[in-house]
């Protein structure tokens, strides 16, 4: 007659089988990830030459894999170990181990990273797109010359000059450049705040009036703090019909870039040079960040009309064109006496 199981057997016994249930349930998630991977995307670089641990310890480094050792053995078995592709890859943090094999193998995951700074323009923007993505400079700019974006945004001028938000992105490899320009067109609609809309019904203006002036504070500031104070000068001049005499816009309606403004470069013929037309220009001169988008919504309560650059970047504010260029001579004699 069989002898019956213990009861402490029993429980062994169901132990294991609990313990065994939980690891593979837990491997199983490791290799598959979540059905809906939630986690912010981890950027990963895999180094030419680099061995199948050094991906390994990337990967768990970024937050992407829990248990290297485990995501070796999945690769030996799978016959991948040596087929890895080196790059930038992107993965979300809960990714499973054989989406992230598989983008590793066919290089699916390889992202670019473009960093556009702030202040820079269209013809900064092309060649830095047209190198990253490898695409042909004419379908950048293209891309930039989209008429259903510019009605969407009201633009009144044929160009998305000042929607183009500086950030740095990543861009999966095969992306378009039309692909690339709108992303950054959608993060500038992110970044815009809906208050900023009160603030266009109080200032009576155009969020396309916004833009052009936080373009021009965007190239002048070189002190965070004088944004609003250089928004409040070139306010005061629209108020009151003067022009703007703003050196950017005028670097911005010559051919090519000048690294200073010559007196014979201010006879430029162009609704963008501000030394020869009233008001605003037509539109940006250049693709503003956060910070000139505030500060040209909220200027400074003063009542500057004039500044003149320090040898340091910062600015002297006057009110009168007499405190202006006695200013001006100031500056000048400084610049002397420290020679």
């Amino acid at each position: 007659m069989p002898r019956k199981r213990s009861k402490p057997n029993r429980i062994i016994s169901l132990g294991v089988t609990a313990v065994a249930i939980v690891l593979f349930a837990w491997i199983w998630r490791e290799v598959n990830g979540a059905s809906s991977p939630t986690g912010q995307p981890a950027r990963v670089v895999v180094p030419k030459g680099a061995s199948l641990r050094v991906a390994a310890d990337s990967l768990e480094a970024s937050g992407v894999i829990g248990a290297p050792r485990l995501f070796r053995l999945f690769a030996r078995l799978t016959g991948a170990e040596t087929a890895i592709k080196p790059g930038t890859y992107q993965f979300a943090a809960d990714a499973g181990y054989r989406d992230v094999l598989d983008a590793l193998v066919t290089g699916r995951g390889l992202v670019t990273y473009v960093v556009i700074p702030e202040g820079f323009d269209l013809r900064d923007i092309v060649p830095v797109l047209s190198k990253a993505l490898d695409v042909p400079a004419d379908s950048v700019r293209a891309a930039m010359a989209d008429t259903a974006w510019m009605r969407a945004l009201d633009i009144p001028v044929p160009s998305l000059e000042g929607y183009l938000f500086p950030a740095t992105y990543a861009f999966p490899d095969g992306t378009s450049a039309r692909a690339a320009v709108n992303a950054m067109i959608e993060r500038f609609l992110d970044v815009w705040q809906p208050a900023w809309d009160a603030r266009l019904k109080a200032m009576a203006i155009s969020r396309h009036d916004a833009i052009t002036m936080a373009s021009i504070v965007e190239k002048e500031a070189r002190k965070p703090e004088e944004r609003p104070l250089i928004s409040a000068v070139y306010w005061n001049r629209v108020k009151k019909r003067m022009l703007l005499q703003a050196d950017p816009t005028v670097q911005y309606a010559l051919p090519q870039h000048v690294a200073r403004v010559l007196y014979k470069d201010l006879a430029v013929e162009s609704k963008y040079n501000t030394y020869k037309y009233p008001g605003l220009p037509p539109g940006p001169i250049a693709n503003p960040g956060e910070a000139s988008i505030a500060a040209a919504l909220a200027p400074a309560e003063v009542p500057y009309l004039f500044f003149v650059a320090r040898p340091d970047g910062s600015h002297q504010f006057t009110e009168t064109f007499a405190q202006h260029t006695k200013a001006i001579a100031e500056i000048r004699a400084a610049r002397r006496t420290a020679r």
